[in-house]
């Protein structure tokens, strides 16, 4: 019931602070700012030279509706316009404001036409890459591919840093997961709710309630660690007394998690909001480049993966936990108190979530109401990959998916990056059903 509580906190700020919830305008830059209101939508977009910085000064000219005008990159690379009227616009980059020594991508739609909504901001991104302009206005894009594997070093690299990024987050959330699950034998369709909810409290701390970040994370993971507590507490011991099975379990947590999506969406709408509300500063490190933010997030993540393998293997709390995991019956056998570790474990596990939620706010600079639901399957696959119970085996599924779905953009479009992890998971199910780490059973 502390999670309905929490949605009732949100709603009554979100009434005395509406529009914190339902815009979210940048900080001012030398880009006109835009703001979303009932009669007032917002186009927008981020360019970046090749080098990563901002392109500044593009021109963008854009009509549809009663609008025919330029847009103007500012200093930070950002753009913005103000609409007034829903429908379709058509957006063309004059590709003689961009700087020499680059070129619009080859593979972008120029001009493009994008849907404007009033109250919602919509995004669109031009890619400018390497290249030279001839003086008749032909460009020439630089290669960017290898001969031998079809795709440039500088770029796989990226993308890699990227993966291990990814998977390092999603391990978080998958690691309280998969403890979930061996503990219990429940698949919990509700966690990726949790990782939202730690996003939405870190913004609502940090934006709303003027917190220092880290304080704001910090009382985040706090209350999805209490949230994890009560839920144990409230419903899911009361239910195992009952003699419920996994089944009837997991369709209350499938409707859980409908009901805190619908009550995230109702308080926050279908916009996204910025924990974190100073431009993001990129740190080059060779030919990767990463944000400031995925730095510090993906350091963090490491700590705290490492502290709960140390945990899980080295005290005697983390021995009963995988004790329990194996065989409850035995477990309790022993002496230990089963239900102690289970109501750990869903404490544990919610405020890994939490952290997810936060620092992935953070790395992708926004969290909307179903940021959770789109890290779902995903770490479905990582714990079903990895062995399904195992702490380890989360870790390393969450890696090997992390991987697949950043690098499957080298070949692939990025549509399908998530389909090629779950086309990964069914192939290595197939050779291994008991996945990685998981130990074959026999029936019978």
């Amino acid at each position: 019931m502390i999670m309905m509580a929490i949605t009732a906190v949100l709603l009554l700020v979100g009434l005395g602070t509406t529009p914190a919830f339902a815009t979210t305008t940048p900080p001012p830059t030398a880009a006109a700012a835009c703001a979303t209101s009932a009669t007032t939508g917002c186009l927008q977009g981020t360019i970046k030279l090749p080098s990563g910085d901002p392109a500044v000064g593009i021109k963008l000219e854009i009509k549809g509706g009663d609008l025919d005008t330029v847009a103007t990159t500012g200093s930070d690379g950002k753009w913005s316009q103000a609409i007034t009227v829903a429908g379709p616009y058509t957006i063309n980059l004059d590709t003689s404001s961009i700087p020499d020594g680059a070129v619009l991508d080859s593979a972008a739609k120029n001009p493009a036409t994008v849907n404007g909504a009033l109250n919602k901001n919509v995004g669109f991104v031009f890619k400018i890459v390497g290249g030279t302009t001839a003086e008749d206005g032909t460009t020439t894009q630089t290669p960017t591919t290898d001969a031998s594997t079809g795709v440039s070093f500088d770029r796989f690299l990226q993308q890699l840093v990227s993966g291990i990024r990814l998977g390092l987050l999603l391990a978080l959330a998958a690691v309280g997961l998969s403890l979930i699950f061996g503990t219990t034998g429940l698949s919990n369709f509700a966690h990726g709710e949790q990782v939202t909810l730690g996003g939405l409290l870190a913004y609502l701390f940090a934006n709303v309630l003027g917190l220092n970040l880290i304080l704001a994370a910090v009382i985040s993971v706090a209350i999805c660690a209490a949230t994890g507590y009560f839920q144990d507490t409230a419903i899911w011991k009361p239910l195992r007394r009952r003699g419920l099975g996994t089944t009837q379990l997991m369709i209350v947590t499938i409707g859980l998690s409908i009901a805190l999506q619908y009550a995230f969406q109702y308080f926050l709408g279908a916009s996204t909001v910025r924990i974190d509300m100073a431009n993001p500063v990129t740190v080059q490190l060779g030919p990767v480049a990463l944000s400031q933010q995925s730095l510090v997030s993906m350091a963090i993540a490491i700590v705290v993966i490492a502290l709960v393998g140390f945990v899980l293997v080295k005290t005697r709390i983390g021995r009963a936990t995988r004790a329990v995991s194996d065989n409850p019956s035995l477990a309790a056998a022993s002496g230990i108190d089963v239900d102690r570790i289970i109501r750990l474990v869903w404490t544990s596990a919610t405020a890994l979530a939490g952290l997810s939620g936060v620092l992935l706010g953070l790395v992708l600079n926004g969290v909307n109401w179903q940021t959770g639901l789109q890290l779902l399957l995903l770490m479905f696959a990582a714990i079903t990959l990895g062995g399904l119970g195992t702490a380890f085996g989360a870790l390393a599924g969450a890696m090997i998916i992390g991987l697949v779905v950043e690098l499957t953009n080298l070949v692939l479009p990025g549509d399908f990056k998530y389909a090629t992890a779950l086309v990964i998971l069914i192939l290595v199910l197939l050779v291994r059903p008991q996945g990685i780490f998981g130990r074959r059973e026999r029936i019978g």
